[in-house]
């Protein structure tokens, strides 16, 4: 078995540390751990690898012609928009996904949740595209799938049999999208998630944009149904602008429910609406990550695929200037990152896979503010990127 061992590592406490590495996992993690043949750290800061909870690797545009974006009044405009612009792309979403990809593992991404388009115009095109890629990138990235109904569930005939179907090749989680908001039917479209979800193994993860009190009564639908189903610590609820809506008083009791069934939170931090208070959350104990949503795709031009960017563009959204908040920034886009999307063995720790990154940075605040763009990607214990 072959080890490589990593000196002169600067941890997060500003720790001079070794790690040595065999097997794809951490063996040794320490001031302790040296080796006459290590490779030399350079004083870097050593991160967890990033990990990516929400983005659309299937409708990224990345490396294709500058398309820009336009402005909508109603979210179904942006659906339509969107659907017309990928129809006359004729590049495979895997070609496309695979730029960016490239790019996300440079930055020191190696984990990533991607949704999956599906509806009757497209079947299952999107889904046998990204498992393609999922094959070609086995090696270098950790790829998990959520059967996403962009066009609406109950509103589009047959989508819910093809997200069964696509249940059944492989993808790990149920998705779900406005249920009052765009299929007008909350509970209608709730009770196919979970009876799919319950029937076949899979998670859930529901896009929720609907605001205000209407948002924040479907975030405690789900959670009712997160209890009855038994899927307690396997479903996210993501964007749930209207937690940044409502009363503080409401914000606990949902914050309270949502630690109870373990339910996960995703925020892409957008800068135009209100978004979950992430610090009152990690406090009433809710996992919530940031995420990249998507990345210069037919809804906007923006997104690098960065997630050193996106901690930074969250303390940056919360004025965030503390070094603890730097580090809950951090663990937005890494620990809390991982326990929402159900990354086993996941941190600098030993018997945990050996996936890190090392920054020309001193500390995490240094990290966020210049966001170096020098990183060497470690995965498995071999270094992959940098």
């Amino acid at each position: 078995m072959t080890t490589t061992t990593y000196v002169n590592l600067r941890d997060i406490d500003g720790q001079t540390i070794g790690i040595r590495c065999g097997n794809g996992r951490i063996e040794a993690i320490g001031p302790a751990v040296t080796d006459a043949q290590a490779v030399d750290g350079n004083g870097w800061l050593v991160l967890p690898a990033f990990v990516e909870p929400h983005v659309h690797l299937d409708k990224t545009l990345w490396g294709e012609d500058w398309v820009p974006g336009r402005r909508a009044a109603r979210l179904r405009d942006y659906i339509d928009n969107e659907r017309r612009v990928l129809s006359a792309n004729p590049t495979p979403p895997e070609v496309r996904a695979t730029r960016l990809l490239e790019r996300m593992l440079a930055q020191g991404t190696t984990a990533v949740r991607s949704h999956i388009d599906i509806a009757p115009d497209i079947g299952l095109s999107h889904v046998e595209a990204m498992f393609r890629l999922r094959e070609a990138w086995s090696d270098r990235v950790d790829l998990q799938f959520v059967a996403f109904p962009q066009q609406g569930l109950l509103c589009r005939p047959g989508t819910a049999d093809l997200m069964r179907e696509a249940i059944a090749m492989g993808v790990e989680t149920i998705g779900g999208l406005d249920p009052a908001g765009i299929d007008g039917d909350p509970d209608g479209q709730l009770r196919v998630i979970f009876d799919l979800a319950t029937a076949t193994g899979a998670g859930v993860d529901i896009h929720l944009h609907d605001k205000g009190e209407l948002g924040a009564w479907q975030i405690g639908r789900i959670a009712d149904y997160t209890a009855a189903s038994g899927l307690k610590g396997r479903v996210m609820i993501s964007h749930a602008y209207c937690l940044g809506m409502i009363p503080d008083s409401h914000l606990d009791r949902l914050g309270e429910r949502l630690t109870q069934q373990g339910i996960s939170l995703m925020s892409s931090v957008p800068a135009d609406i209100a978004v979950p208070p992430i610090e009152r959350l990690h406090e009433l104990g809710v996992t919530v990550c940031v995420g990249s949503d998507g990345i210069r795709d037919a809804w906007s031009p923006l997104g690098n695929g960065d997630m050193l960017e996106r901690a930074f563009l969250t303390a940056f959204r919360f004025d965030w200037n503390t070094d603890e908040d730097f580090r809950r920034a951090l663990s937005c886009a890494t620990h809390q990152a991982a326990k929402a999307i159900g990354l086993p063995d996941y941190g600098l720790a030993a018997g945990n896979r050996a996936d890190f990154v090392l920054i020309d940075a001193i500390t995490p605040g240094d990290a966020l503010a210049r966001r170096p763009g020098h990183r060497k990607v470690i995965r498995r214990g071999v270094q992959v990127a940098g």
